[in-house]
C-alpha cells in the first residue's frame, strides 16, 4: 500500500485503502493517504467501521444527494478530499449541461446559451408564466454563482490556500445535487 506503487492509479489506491481501513478499524488502525498506519479507536460493528472509514460519503448518502455526485467524484469522496470532491462535483454540472445541449462553451457563456428564455436548450419548467421564467433565470444565475464561487477558486488556487471544511463541502454538494435534480426535468 505504498502510494508510490499507485502513481497514475489514485482511484485504485483510494478504493483499496477504503476497503482495508474498514477491516483495520476493528483492531484500532487506519492507513493514511500517505501510506502510514495510525492508531484509532476500535470499532465493533460493520456499520460503525463503514461510517468511520467514510464519514463524508455516509453524510452525503443521508442527504440523498443526486447520483451524478457519486458518478463524477467517487474516488475523491472515498478519500474524504473535500477540495477535489467539490471541484469534480461542480465540473459535473457543466459536463451534464454540455451533454444535454451538445454545446462546447464553458462558464457563463454555456449557461447563457443553454438557459436562454427565447430559445432554451434546457428548461427546468414549462416557462408558461412570468414566475416560471423568473425561476428559470434564477436557476441559471445559481449555476453561474456555483461556478464562480466553487469551481473557479478550486481551479486557480491550491488547496492549502482555499481551505474547505466538511460542513461547507456537504452544503456545496447538496446545492450541486439540487442543480442536478433540476437538470433532470423533462418538458
Amino acid at each position: 500500500m505504498n502510494p508510490a506503487r499507485f502513481i497514475g492509479r489514485n482511484e485504485r489506491f483510494e478504493l483499496t485503502r477504503f476497503e482495508l481501513n474498514k477491516r483495520l478499524s476493528f483492531i484500532g488502525l487506519e492507513l493514511s493517504e500517505r501510506g502510514k498506519f495510525m492508531k484509532v479507536e476500535n470499532t465493533s460493528t460493520i456499520s460503525e467501521a463503514e461510517q468511520r472509514v467514510n464519514r463524508f460519503k455516509s453524510k452525503l448518502e443521508q442527504r440523498n444527494v443526486h447520483s451524478k455526485i457519486y458518478e463524477y467524484c467517487n474516488a475523491e469522496l472515498l478519500s474524504e478530499n473535500y477540495f477535489h470532491s467539490v471541484f469534480e462535483a461542480v465540473k459535473s454540472v457543466a459536463e451534464t449541461i454540455r451533454q444535454k445541449t451538445n454545446l462546447f462553451q464553458d462558464g457563463s457563456e454555456l449557461i447563457d446559451i443553454a438557459f436562454s428564455i427565447k430559445n432554451p436548450l434546457i428548461q427546468i419548467n414549462d416557462l408558461s408564466t412570468e414566475t416560471k421564467e423568473s425561476e428559470h433565470k434564477g436557476f441559471a444565475n445559481l449555476i453561474k454563482g456555483v461556478f464562480g464561487m466553487f469551481r473557479n477558486p478550486t481551479a486557480h488556487s491550491p488547496k492549502i490556500v482555499w481551505k474547505i471544511t466538511e460542513e461547507d463541502a456537504l452544503d456545496i454538494m447538496s446545492t450541486i445535487s439540487i442543480i442536478h435534480r433540476k437538470l433532470d426535468y423533462k418538458k
